[in-house]
């Protein structure tokens, strides 16, 4: 089974409206492989993105699903309510009541999505936050859809590999957003830079790796290409071009001088997630537990108002390392100017 695009770039799947059709469509045409991202949608929802995509665009594209997880009982129990407690000012502040898990996100609706893609075939899907099970890669396997699994660890690689994922998405520390690890339980820890974690996967699989993690220019595309990728997947990059959904206050951020750091956080969804470093980031990281997505759904309206608002102070200003680098510009004028540099 094939599925191929002319250049060896691949644009993030980032949730929560970043990376949508238009984004998605701009990048599949100038010869990168465009994604849909899916988390948190339903599958309506998602749906209805693959079809205005599919009305851009006649080119391969992706849909990115989060495996679903669970937080464990003592964390939900103790820890969870004591946050949201925490929370309370910061929605009194924006006038606004803390968020609860809606029905399709206790699973992220994973089993209406996966039916759907299914039916319904895209050329390819990825998976985040965990590996799904043998036979349903098999079957996403019988329809021609290509199968990526994004690995932090190489104990994930690992598995993903025994698993039968068709590419594995190799997924370094210095990434914006969502580390995509698969155990949410523990400290962050310190995860694996990009160049020492493909080193470490491909001594264990010959499967295709794409690389992902703070990856801006054309040089650092060369970079791990040479060391045994075969194409690079750039997130942050994208966000502030005129296709991508991130709100306006975020865009400015990522130029603003007054933000200076990216920190990795549990901050805003209970899982590790890098982003600027502000107010919020500030205040709460120490105590945000691993509830995930309970986490995530409680501080939304908090999000949502402070976009509102132009307000970046509580906002996820999700980041990667290189976010200096990132422009203002087209899509497609990202996508020619980072794979001019390759030769």
């Amino acid at each position: 089974m094939t599925v191929s695009w002319p250049l060896p770039l691949v644009q993030a799947p980032m949730a929560g409206g970043a990376s949508g059709p238009e984004l998605a469509a701009a990048v599949s045409d100038a010869g990168g492989l465009g994604f849909l991202a899916a988390g948190y949608k339903t599958a309506d929802a998602t749906a209805a993105d693959i079809t205005a995509l599919r009305g851009r665009t006649d080119r391969p594209f992706g849909v990115n699903l989060f495996v679903p997880g669970e937080t464990s009982e003592a964390v939900a129990t103790d820890e969870l309510p004591a946050y949201r407690t925490r929370l309370t000012a910061d929605a009194d502040r924006y006038g606004v009541a803390l968020g609860d898990v809606p029905a399709h996100g206790i699973d992220d609706d994973w089993n209406a999505k996966v039916a759907l893609l299914l039916d319904d075939p895209v050329p390819v899907v990825s998976f985040t936050f965990g590996c799904p099970a043998t036979d349903l890669l098999a079957a996403f396997r019988d329809r021609g859809t290509l199968t990526a699994v994004t690995v932090t660890a190489p104990y994930e690689a690992g598995l993903a590999a025994a698993a039968g994922a068709d590419l594995l998405v190799v997924q370094g520390t210095e990434a914006g957003a969502h580390q995509g690890r698969w155990d949410n339980t523990g400290p962050i820890g310190e995860p694996y830079g990009l160049l020492t974690l493909l080193a470490l996967v491909r001594e264990l699989t010959g499967l295709p790796l794409i690389a992902t993690g703070g990856l801006m220019t054309g040089a650092q595309v060369r970079a791990v290409l040479a060391a045994g990728a075969v194409a690079a997947q750039l997130g942050t990059a994208f966000l502030r071009c005129p296709e991508s959904g991130a709100p306006a206050a975020h865009k400015a951020a990522l130029a603003d001088p007054r933000f200076g750091e990216t920190r990795l956080t549990r901050a805003f969804s209970g899982r590790p997630a890098r982003g600027l470093v502000n107010a919020f980031v500030e205040a709460h990281s120490a105590e945000a537990p691993a509830a995930y997505p309970e986490i995530h759904y409680a501080t939304a309206p908090i999000r949502r108002a402070a976009a509102a608002a132009d307000d970046p102070a509580a906002m996820a200003l999700w980041a990667g390392q290189g976010w200096r680098l990132a422009r203002a510009e087209p899509a497609a004028d990202v996508v020619a100017r980072v794979t001019a540099d390759l030769g």
